[in-house]
């Protein structure tokens, strides 16, 4: 499936090269700089690879430093005791995840997220190759569509005269005439829809690689098409559900849905934590129990905290069955987005023959055509044909 979108970069490697004008290659690379959908795809994957990095905290030690001032006031009246002294605390806490199953989930969906992003990513690198060649190609299409038009025109123009000149001789009517003028202006019509029609192509390309006044290198002649290799639509079809960046999409999606299950399951189970801290608390003014007296506590404590959930409202088992259901569905996500690019993908190979057997029976029809013009012309010269069936031809 990749390599038959990148055909047109196959018909660009043999394009001639008449000054300042592009190639297909420098036009997608332009693009790349310039089109907001590939850099949308590019800033997503940027953002994935953040987001995975986000997940990985989850594994590592957090510390946390605290600091406070307070002021106590304290009367009692029995015995007669008033107290008013402040308290000063400074601490620093860690802890470091020794069991947490939930969090290594997370930090395998945050990876698999990269994944996606990748495949979105080559989904619109692909997306931006097909948009840059058709309009590359509409606007060699459309000059060919105007080059026809303008010798058609000079055809018609020079039956038109010969028409004026057979009235104004007496050997065709003015019928003829005004016939030949009907032609003449239909065909100066088509050139200006013609001219219309490629300055809007022109127009669309420059947009969409963010160069003004492209010009697009037009093929060589005769054009040789390259062969689909291989030559065989069951391979392409196979390549295409492994490698496609919508198929990956969807088995991506699906692991993700398989990994949610398995956090879901961890409800029930325990999380497990080294804890650490030193704090210190100095009384400048004493304790109510020992006013007057400056104190100071330092206090450090290391251990391991053990959580484990017992009852939580049966909100476990309903997680667990809401990502089964979802694991389904994407499962079945995934089988939709394979069939479509088996079918995309037979559509693709049968039509890449298809084009190039009718490129083979157009160049016939060419050559023919020539040897018909060739032949006319010598009719022409023997005095068997006349100048209007060589126009014709």
């Amino acid at each position: 499936m990749n390599l038959l979108r990148l055909l047109p970069l196959a018909l660009a490697t043999a394009l001639c090269t008449p000054a300042q004008a592009q190639s297909l290659l420098q036009l997608v690379d332009a693009a790349r700089g310039y089109d907001t959908v590939w850099q949308a795809a590019k800033l997503q994957l940027d953002a994935a690879s953040s987001r995975a990095e986000q997940a990985r905290a989850g594994l590592l030690p957090s510390a946390g430093l605290s600091a406070g001032v307070s002021r106590t006031s304290t009367e009692v009246t029995r015995p007669s005791v008033d107290f008013n002294g402040s308290s000063q605390n400074l601490g620093v806490s860690a802890s470091q995840p020794l069991f947490r199953p939930a969090n290594r989930i997370n930090f395998q969906q945050g990876q698999r997220g990269v994944d996606v992003a990748l495949a979105q990513l080559d989904a619109a690198t692909q997306d931006l190759l097909v948009r840059v060649s058709q309009a590359y190609f509409d606007v060699l299409a459309a000059q060919d569509t105007l080059t026809f038009v303008q010798a058609q025109k000079t055809a018609v123009s020079e039956q038109l005269a010969s028409a004026k000149r057979n009235f104004e001789v007496g050997t065709s009517t003015v019928t003829d005439s005004r016939e030949a003028q009907a032609r003449y202006d239909l065909v100066i019509a088509q050139e200006i829809a013609a001219e219309n029609d490629l300055r809007v192509k022109k127009l669309a390309l420059d947009q969409l690689v963010g160069v003004t006044g492209t010009r697009p290198l037009p093929l060589v002649q005769p054009v040789t098409l390259p062969t689909v290799q291989p030559d065989n639509v069951v391979q392409w079809v196979q390549t295409a559900q492994e490698q496609q960046p919508g198929v990956r999409q969807a088995q991506i999606a699906l692991d993700i849905a398989r990994l949610e299950t398995r956090k879901a399951g961890t409800g029930h189970l325990p999380t497990v934590d080294l804890q650490a801290g030193y704090n210190v608390v100095r009384n400048p003014n004493g304790t109510v129990t020992a006013p007057g007296m400056n104190g100071r506590t330092n206090n450090a404590s290391v251990g391991v905290a053990l959580n484990l959930p017992l009852f939580a409202g049966f909100a476990v088992q309903n997680r667990i069955k809401e990502t089964l259901a979802l694991e389904e569905k994407a499962a079945a996500d995934l089988e939709t987005a394979r069939r479509n690019v088996a079918q995309a993908t037979r559509a693709a190979f049968f039509g890449v023959q298809s084009g190039q057997g009718q490129v083979q029976a157009l160049e016939a029809a060419e050559a023919s055509s020539q040897s018909a013009l060739d032949a006319n012309k010598l009719g022409y010269q023997v005095g068997v044909r006349i100048n209007i069936d060589v126009l014709n031809a």
